[in-house]
Parts: structure tokens; C-alpha cells; sequence
């Protein structure tokens, strides 16, 4: 590949971390927007969300368009090869996080009108602990940051078992107070929401891996010997 290729792919790859940039910050700003909705009953707010998520699935359809024509017309190789295969499938769990925000917003909107329940304490710290995973996780991508994606995989396990004692929770309550169920069935849907975009954070900080270290850790813990 010539130096000019080499240039022209380099900037073309640039450009598709600045549209997946745009997007996690997005997907950032529509997880903040369908909490607040939660916390403050706010009915209004939590209708903004889906109009927010078409912006981020409008993006994701660029980034779809981008990278198909960096592979096709640049053929990347060695560090942008693994940045342009990183930011599509990064795109993916970033859509994923839009379409989680947009069941939290929903699961905002029923509570906001019924009778109210106080969102218990380990839901927030959830709701915290994921929030922190997502900036964290892009932090690494814009910088690269192969220690700081392994520092959110480490993360995992703690956010699984937050999420599992809300779940137990709620489903105590249910049984001592049967008025509130729906109330709190809702309040576990957030909690499971909260946990897969978790999750997809995780997802995000396996690919800053393997497009800085060309290490893929993808189901590593299944495929061990």
C-alpha cells in the first residue's frame, strides 16, 4: 500500500471513530435521560427517548455505509483493519444500549403513572455501576486504552450480582406488599436492562483489546481448555 493509500485510509478510519464517538456519546446521553425519567416520574422525559434513539440508529446505519467502503475501496491492513472491524461490531452494542435506554424509558413511563414506589438504593448503584461501565469502556476506545478495557471487564461479575440482589429484592416486596407488583416488576426491568448494557459496555472493551492487542477475548471463559 502506498504512503498516500496509507494517509487517505488512516484519515478515513479517523473519521469512523469520530462518528462512533458521536454515537457513545449519544448512547450516554439517552441512558442519563431514560434514568432521570425513573428517578423523577417524569412521563415527558421518558417519551424524549425514542425520538433521541433514531439519531443513534441513523448513525449506526452510516457507520454500516463507512465501513463497507473503507474495506472495499482501502483494504486496511494491521491497526486499521482491527479499528474498522472494532468500531462496526462497537456500532452494533451501541444500538443495542439506544434500544435498552428505550425499555427503561418505557418501564419510566408506566411508573411515573401509577402509585409511586421509592427505587431502591441497590437500583441506583446499578444504574451507577453500568453508567460507569459504558464511560469507561469509550474512554478506552477514544483512547485506545487496552489497561482501562481490561479495568471494565473486571467489572462484570460485581454488576451481575448488584443486579441480582435488586431482582431478589423486588421479588420480596412483591410477596409482602402485592399491591405495589407491577410497580416492581418494573423496577426489575430496569435492572436487567441495566445489566445487558453492562454488558454490551463489556462487548465495547473487548474490541478496544483486540484492535489494540489483537487479542480476542470474545466467550474466552467457554473456550478454555
Amino acid at each position: 500500500m502506498s504512503s498516500a493509500v496509507q494517509i487517505k485510509t488512516g484519515r478515513e478510519v479517523d473519521n469512523l471513530r469520530q462518528l462512533a464517538l458521536r454515537m457513545g456519546g449519544l448512547a450516554e446521553g439517552i441512558l442519563d435521560k431514560s434514568l432521570r425519567a425513573v428517578w423523577n416520574r417524569d412521563q415527558a422525559l421518558a417519551e424524549e427517548v425514542a425520538a433521541d434513539d433514531l439519531e443513534i440508529d441513523r448513525i449506526d446505519i452510516e457507520i454500516d455505509a463507512a465501513v463497507l467502503s473503507v474495506l472495499a475501496l482501502r483494504a486496511p491492513v494491521a491497526s486499521d483493519l482491527r479499528q474498522t472491524l472494532a468500531i462496526k461490531t462497537m456500532a452494533t452494542d451501541l444500538e443495542r444500549i439506544g434500544d435498552l435506554a428505550r425499555n427503561i424509558a418505557g418501564s419510566a413511563g408506566r411508573l411515573a403513572s401509577r402509585q409511586p414506589v421509592t427505587p431502591p438504593s441497590l437500583l441506583r448503584e446499578l444504574a451507577d455501576d453500568s453508567r460507569r461501565s459504558l464511560s469507561r469502556a469509550l474512554q478506552a476506545f477514544a483512547d485506545l486504552d487496552g489497561e482501562l478495557a481490561r479495568a471494565v471487564l473486571g467489572e462484570d461479575d460485581d454488576i451481575d450480582e448488584v443486579e441480582g440482589r435488586v431482582i431478589r429484592e423486588s421479588i420480596g416486596r412483591i410477596q409482602t406488599e402485592p399491591t405495589a407488583s407491577r410497580q416492581e416488576i418494573d423496577l426489575i426491568f430496569i435492572a436487567k436492562n441495566l445489566e445487558r448494557i453492562a454488558d454490551h459496555a463489556t462487548n465495547i472493551a473487548e474490541e478496544v483489546i483486540l484492535a489494540t492487542e489483537s487479542v480476542n477475548l470474545k466467550h474466552a471463559e467457554k473456550l478454555a481448555p
